[in-house]
């Protein structure tokens, strides 16, 4: 028998007017192992009719312990299956589909993975989103700092925190995609503006990376222009490009171009005294 019944009722989630609604099922999967209180894993989002799947599942290290209990040693057979089983998953969905995926694990319960009752959704936005607000509410909302989430920061702190080595009071703790590994290097914060459109909508969350390591030349940054008095204007994210090549102590003089996405905007230039890169782009979170 499944491990949990919950109530085949249509729950929307995030169904703002306007915005595409679209139907999926969900499902809980939960982990049992003799002797242990049954622990929540994750969640599995499939769509109707072929539609868009997500799932997300509790890091490793954090299942083995949450399993382990008061034994000192961790079952290394118990620990190599939590290693693969979330990529295993993922794999088997990208092949047969999300619903699928939930037949088969319906048809062959274990007394190690159980899988709740399936419940209809309905939700606007994305599915990986809506994924992690089930897992946010069915299976863990701690925060595991640099290890499942990572700080927002205001763009002016973000600039504190990594330019000026002072410390920054962040403003919350953003859960982070399972393929990213978050290190204290990282940080979030939201990029207001359509310059960098489509790689970056307007309003969305982003992972930075700080300091910069290496070239810069193409890279997308986080730059500070120093000169700007407007907070709300001293902040940018651009393509960082230069021409030809410095020489010795000719850094402070020479230009660089900023450069956007999207061709609707105009590149400027700034001379170094006048710019300091604060952070590299990494990846968008969700707007």
């Amino acid at each position: 028998m499944p491990a949990a019944v919950i109530p085949a009722a249509v729950i929307p989630i995030n169904a703002a007017p306007g915005r595409p609604v679209t139907r999926a099922f969900w499902s809980l999967l939960e982990i049992a192992t003799p002797g242990s209180p049954v622990v929540p894993y994750g969640i599995l989002l499939a769509g109707e009719a072929g539609g868009p799947s997500a799932m997300r599942f509790r890091d490793a290290a954090v299942m083995e312990e949450l399993l382990s209990g008061d034994t000192d040693e961790p079952d290394e057979d118990q620990a190599d299956f939590l290693d693969s089983l979330a990529d295993d998953l993922a794999a088997k969905s990208l092949e047969a589909g999300g619903l699928r995926l939930m037949d088969s694990l319906e048809d062959s319960l274990s007394h190690f993975i159980r899988i709740s009752e399936r419940t209809p959704i309905a939700y606007s936005g994305d599915a990986q989103s809506t994924a992690d607000r089930l897992f946010e509410e069915h299976v863990d909302a701690t925060i595991h700092k640099f290890v499942t989430h990572l700080p927002l920061y205001s763009l002016r702190a973000a600039a504190t925190r990594f330019g000026e080595y002072m410390d920054a009071v962040e403003e919350g703790w953003v859960r982070v995609p399972a393929k990213l590994r978050p290190s204290e290097e990282m940080f979030v914060a939201r990029v207001v503006g359509r310059s960098m459109e489509p790689r970056i909508p307007d309003g969305s969350l982003c992972v930075f990376r700080a300091p910069v390591v290496g070239s810069r030349q193409g890279r997308l940054l986080l730059i500070e222009m120093i000169d700007l008095d407007d907070a709300s204007q001293r902040y940018t994210v651009k393509r960082y490009a230069r021409a030809g090549h410095l020489t010795e102590g000719a850094e402070r003089e020479a230009p660089i171009r900023l450069e956007p996405l999207n061709k609707d905007f105009e590149a400027f230039e700034l001379t170094s005294d006048r710019y300091r890169v604060v952070a590299e782009f990494v990846q968008v979170l969700t707007l």
